[in-house]
């Protein structure tokens, strides 16, 4: 793998995994990968831990930054989380992140 270049899992919400190829010198977050790799990911505010749209469940053991006060808090307003719940959004793209792998959390199709 190239040294500026880690590789991601991401599994969609019908199950289907996508490798992705994400640069680590850009500045991207998991979100921002995700939505230019067109997977559904809402990335509603922007990136900025105010809704709960690029929620995902973290299934490996990556080095992960602890989660924000911000995160935190939006987490328990979103549905479906559980104890590996994290918003894309706040995880930068850094060396850490190669290897990882992340399911898409379901959206309640309910709430408009």
């Amino acid at each position: 793998m190239e040294e500026n270049i880690v590789s991601i899992t991401v599994i969609d919400r019908e199950g289907k995994e996508h490798k992705i190829d994400a640069p680590t010198d850009m500045n991207f977050n998991l979100m921002e990968i995700c939505k230019a790799s067109e997977l559904p990911v809402e990335g509603t505010c922007g990136g900025m831990a105010l809704c709960a749209s690029c929620h995902c469940y973290v299934q490996s053991d990556n080095a992960l930054p602890e989660a924000s006060d911000d995160e935190e808090d939006m987490l328990d307003q979103a549905f479906f989380v559980e104890d590996n719940s994290r918003l894309s959004c706040q995880l930068p793209i850094t060396n850490d992140l190669d290897g990882l792998i992340v399911k898409l959390a379901p959206v309640d199709e309910t709430v408009a």
